[in-house]
């Protein structure tokens, strides 16, 4: 099947799906801070959240290109990709680096449903975004690793039976490198809460199922190592690129969704006797906001496009991430202001869908850290942290 029509095709299997996951539904959980169950079993269910694991596993063997329009489709229908996105560009860490014998005892199962992959343990509270200087361990002792640390902002760590743990497994001033000795473990969260992990759930002002991590002398089995010890660092940044790209998609899809209410709204919003779309006042920002979401499109296919060649692509699924966020943004905040007063009311969604496309801003890296990196690796400026 050529690409086009496979990726028309997913569009509209998704859309469909969504169908049954109205406004209301996702209203209904943002106002208890409830996950999305329902929604994440039928997505599973119907096979999209194992696009990328290969078919000899038990997956679709599909590239970044196609997990990446799935993504988009499911904020653009007006859902929260983000209650699943995880499992997308974490399982990479398994299949890339795993063992042989990890990947025929998990990846089928995550492609069936029978376990989920969906949380991805790496900052801590004292490091942020420094993910050299981490202080959680993980010390071999009698056949085992012996975990002792804290992790925070973990998502969907409640609703995960797997978690992908980033430790130092050799102390940093053992190390020549700062990167170095830093290891993943596949820990087994059904068999580490209340042994030596405690999970506390973090409110925030999306509904986003955050967690912070406790970690009080966990075992975990040496063989739930992933790849080489002390080689984590590498594993990590390996799986960034599909992780901006996936959520470009995704902020590409809210973008999509905020330009077609705000645009829907000017057209039938009549005051002082004509449609307040006529207005050039209103009508230029949601062009504006088009013109960007589109733009910011182009760059996330050309990621897509390089990943999937087995290309480098750090550049622009970095830039895909910004400029994709940037849109998004920009078109949330059209949204409110052609919508007025009925923007900030719950029951028109505009104020649900611009908390959860504000994250994108902050997460998972920040806009200035984007910047930093096309400063230094791209441009060739003097290193700025």
């Amino acid at each position: 099947m050529a690409t086009a029509d496979l990726h028309r095709d997913l569009r509209s299997a998704v859309r469909d799906l969504c169908k049954a996951f109205p406004d209301s539904y996702w209203r209904d959980l943002d106002r208890v801070r409830a996950y999305p169950d329902a929604f994440v079993g039928a997505l599973t269910e119907g096979g999209y959240l194992a696009a990328l694991i290969p078919e000899e596993y038990g997956g679709h063997g599909l590239g970044i290109a196609e997990a990446s329009v799935i993504l988009e489709e499911i904020n653009r229908s007006g859902g929260n990709a983000g209650a699943c996105h995880a499992q997308m560009y974490t399982m990479g860490t398994l299949l890339r680096h795993g063992s042989e014998a990890q990947k025929r005892a998990f990846l089928p199962k995550i492609a069936s449903g029978e376990l989920r992959l969906q949380a991805f343990g790496v900052t801590e509270p004292t490091t942020g975004s420094d993910t050299t200087q981490l202080k959680t361990t993980a010390t071999r002792k009698d056949g085992v690793y012996i975990v002792r640390g804290q992790k925070v902002w973990i998502s969907r760590a409640e609703h995960s039976d797997l978690l992908l743990l980033v430790a130092r497994t050799t102390p940093v001033e053992d190390v020549k490198k700062r990167t170095d000795g830093l290891s993943i473990l596949l820990v087994d969260l059904r068999n580490a809460v209340g042994r030596g992990l405690t999970i506390r759930p973090i409110r925030t002002m999306m509904n986003h199922a955050t967690t912070e991590l406790f970690f009080d002398d966990l075992e975990v089995p040496t063989d739930a190592l992933v790849g080489e010890e002390g080689q984590g660092f590498r594993y990590l940044l390996d799986g960034l690129n599909a992780e901006r790209i996936l959520i470009a998609a995704e902020c590409v899809g809210d973008g999509r969704w905020f330009v077609d209410r705000a645009t829907k709204y000017a057209k039938e919003r009549v005051v002082f006797n004509r449609p307040i779309g006529q207005n050039q006042g209103v009508q230029f920002p949601i062009a504006r906001a088009h013109v960007n979401v589109e733009a910011a499109d182009l760059m996330r296919v050309r990621a897509a496009e390089l990943f999937d060649r087995g290309e480098p692509c750090g550049a622009e699924a970095n830039m895909a991430k910004l400029l994709a966020a940037d849109a998004s943004w920009e078109a949330a905040n059209v949204a409110v202001q052609t919508h007025g007063g009925f923007g900030f009311a719950e029951d028109y969604d505009i104020e649900r869908k611009f908390r959860e496309t504000r994250l994108y801003q902050v997460a998972p890296i920040s806009t200035n850290l984007i910047l930093a990196y096309i400063g230094e690796h791209v441009l060739g400026l003097p290193r700025s942290y």
